[in-house]
């Protein structure tokens, strides 16, 4: 945009801060506005616990605005699938197209709040249980506006707390005392929630949950049963995958630089044709390391979360009492 700015994009930017005021965002370059930037939220009157779907319109001003097209995005939707965006978006430039030489921002407001009114309720499905929203259903809005049904968040944050808990009790005493207390957090981006878990129990299951037919192992699912084995013998056969059973190398061991540097000298000593195994303790030399009083080997078993090595002020094992 040159520097003088339009009268009637001027007219337009200061309606809208005089009526959205804090909920718009005009961004400015040299006092030459660039963009506008608002949330839109369904017509539910004063009540806004009823908005459950809402949509951050971003409209940047080209030049020549409003003689040319703004540049129109929607961003951070909320409670709203792929399907109903695009259909706004298709409304959306068919308004730019009519409304083409005068201001549109107000337009596009309206038209994208006349969307959301429509379908002020979730679409889509639950992240916890998949299921969709369906009328008769029992959700509940979170503060950062994500949807689920209301038996599901109960029955999520319930697993959550046991799984803190059972977690917690493995820690030493003084971690336990150390430790912060239980948050509750949106299954979908880990926000923070505050939630009354008797009452969301209480809600009834999913309606879909309780209408849909018995599972059936159809032909779709028993191919795709196959391609998964086939799949899962070719990973085994490159050695990719590790299970119980396998006989194969253990895939980690614990060394310590003691054992490499004792692996090197045995192998020096070996290659010599005059080499003589040591002798320790009294014993001869076809005692072994692992009688009592020689010196312990490192561990170099599969790895099973512990350390075998010896520790300070720990009496080594076969060490005299």
């Amino acid at each position: 945009m040159s520097t003088s700015v339009d009268e009637r994009v001027t007219d337009e930017v200061e309606a809208l801060e005089a009526i959205l005021m804090d909920d718009v965002v005009i961004k400015r370059v040299d006092d030459v506005p660039q963009s506008i930037e608002t949330v839109v939220h369904p017509s539910t009157g004063d009540d806004t616990d009823q908005q459950y779907v809402c949509v951050t319109l971003e409209v940047k001003l080209t030049p020549g605005y409003p003689d040319n097209s703004p540049e129109v995005t929607l961003r951070n939707p909320r409670g709203l699938d792929d399907a109903l965006l695009a259909a706004i978006n298709s409304q959306i430039q068919e308004k730019l197209i009519d409304c083409l030489g005068q201001p549109v921002v107000f337009e596009l407001l309206e038209l994208i709040r006349e969307n959301l009114t429509e379908s002020n309720l979730p679409s889509g499905q639950c992240v916890i249980c998949l299921y969709d929203f369906t009328e008769g259903d029992v959700f509940i809005k979170t503060q950062c506006y994500h949807y689920f049904h209301s038996h599901c968040l109960a029955s999520h944050l319930i697993a959550g707390r046991k799984y803190y808990q059972e977690e917690l009790e493995k820690l030493p005493n003084w971690q336990q005392m150390q430790a912060p207390p239980y948050q509750q957090t949106c299954p979908v981006c880990r926000c923070a929630l505050t939630c009354d878990v008797d009452t969301l129990k209480k809600a009834p299951a999913p309606v879909e949950s309780i209408t849909a037919p018995p599972f059936r192992l159809t032909a779709e699912l028993k191919a795709l049963q196959l391609k998964m084995a086939a799949l899962l013998s070719q990973q085994v056969a490159k050695g990719g995958v590790v299970a119980v059973g396998d006989t194969g190398p253990p895939p980690l061991t614990i060394t310590s630089p003691a054992d490499n540097e004792n692996e090197a000298s045995i192998g020096s000593a070996s290659a010599l044709p005059d080499a003589k195994p040591e002798l320790g303790n009294g014993h001869n030399g076809n005692a072994s390391h692992d009688a009592p009083g020689s010196p312990q080997r490192g561990y170099k078993g599969p790895y099973r979360g512990f350390n075998r090595r010896g520790k300070p002020g720990r009496r080594g094992r076969g060490a005299s009492r």
